[in-house]
């Protein structure tokens, strides 16, 4: 596959108001592609034509090779989805569980012990769920997803409500998987520090598409952040030909220092609303 997901003009409309429009992306085979945007963006209604579980008003979509409408019984055999909510059945033990996924993912002999050895779960295998952390709980909905060794992850939230240490922990997984990953997130730091390229979305369109440090050189370059005696401030560019007549305006002055930016100034900045 040149593309692992192929999205073009895919619009969903409910009733009059149309909650995608027009929006087209890809992703190559081995991306983590985050998906970024305010509540009400879209995000949930693409994730959701993407895996198959609702049809586009109009456009098309591919996602391994596969279109999401006409193959859609097919398409579940060639993804692996998380949810926020980690939908395990708490009742049963770790192994019991993803014995029972496994079983449904018609997954091969060995893979269960194979990723709960991968997830570092095999010593918990006979604990009950309801007993286990939310970061050992997010280890078996990774392992869960990965049963049917897909093509496309799709990872909603996927260290919502970890602790650093565990977050640090799924993020290096993530990277490691190797599959194509769509990431949505609200974690900006996390976008950038794993994201290949992030599409930033909002009303429904796609408002930008590129790599995290592409995106905060062209949109939000640092500044020279000047405070005047008076306690007023401005923000400059860093070149010296471009501040040198701005600063002399401004003084007297009592401090400079740079003011570097990030993903989080890009959002910001390209939606006018921070991430919530």
């Amino acid at each position: 596959m040149s593309t692992a997901i192929q999205v073009e003009k895919l619009g969903r409309r409910y009733g009059a108001r149309w909650a995608i429009k027009d929006l087209s992306f890809s992703a190559a085979p081995g991306e983590i592609l985050g998906f970024l945007g305010p509540n009400g963006a879209g995000k949930t209604t693409t994730v959701r034509i993407l895996t198959g579980q609702i049809a586009p008003t109009e456009g098309t979509a591919r996602v391994a090779g596969l279109d999401v409408v006409r193959d859609r019984k097919a398409l579940g055999a060639r993804i692996g989805v998380t949810f926020e909510q980690q939908n395990l059945y708490e009742r049963l033990t770790v192994r019991e569980n993803l014995d029972f996924f496994a079983r449904v993912a018609g997954a091969p002999a060995g893979r269960v012990d194979e990723l709960m050895k991968r997830f570092a779960i095999s010593d918990r295998a006979g604990d009950g769920v309801a007993t286990l952390s939310r970061g050992l709980r997010q280890r078996i909905v990774l392992a869960r997803a990965l049963l049917g060794e897909p093509k496309v992850l799709f990872l909603d939230e996927p260290t919502a409500g970890l602790d650093p240490h565990a977050a640090r922990e799924v993020r290096a997984w993530i990277r490691e998987i190797g599959a194509t990953t769509f990431l949505t997130t609200h974690d900006m730091e996390e976008a950038a520090e794993i994201c290949d390229r992030v599409a930033i979305v909002d009303r429904g369109a796609l408002v930008t598409l590129d790599t995290p440090r592409a995106l905060v050189e062209r949109i939000s370059p640092p500044r020279l952040e000047v405070t005047r005696e008076d306690g007023s401030t401005a923000l400059l560019p860093v070149e010296p030909n471009e501040a040198a007549d701005e600063l002399a305006r401004l003084k007297p002055i009592k401090e400079i220092r740079e003011r570097s930016s990030n993903l989080a100034d890009v959002f910001l900045q390209l939606t006018g609303r921070p991430l919530d």
